[in-house]
């Protein structure tokens, strides 16, 4: 299936998508060192949050999809060389409206969970 929205993001930063069908992505993202905030080689919150919103907007999978909201909970660290797997399901439409429920896991264990609305807008939203 085709990605047709966040073509230009960079992926090294939000995760390479490895399984995308329609209302599901699958994003595969390695913690690098870059991402580390510590000598303890913790990962930035911020860099896992990048790889589910990804996987979010990509399981909606619209060039003007948007997010308006996320409900997360960081559940175990991460940290550097580990290989974080963001799996995202739209559960929910209504309208414009999408509710999305992301996992992300490394290896077998969970270690975010999120919940996001997104929205599917006529237009892009800048233009």
């Amino acid at each position: 299936m085709k990605i047709c929205t966040h073509e230009k993001i960079d992926r090294r930063l939000c995760g390479e998508p490895i399984n995308i069908t329609s209302g599901y992505s699958k994003v595969q993202l390695l913690a690098s060192a870059d991402m580390a905030v510590d000598d303890f080689g913790l990962i930035h919150g911020g860099f896992v949050f990048g790889l589910a919103d990804y996987a979010a907007m990509i399981a909606v999978n619209d060039p003007n999809v948007v997010l308006g909201a996320a409900e997360v909970r960081f559940l175990k660290p991460s940290m550097k060389n580990d290989t974080l797997v963001a799996e995202a399901r739209v559960s929910h439409e209504r309208g414009k409206k999408r509710i999305v429920s992301v996992v992300v896991n490394n290896e077998d264990t969970p270690v975010f969970t999120g919940t996001f609305t997104c929205f599917v807008l006529e237009h892009h939203i800048l233009s």
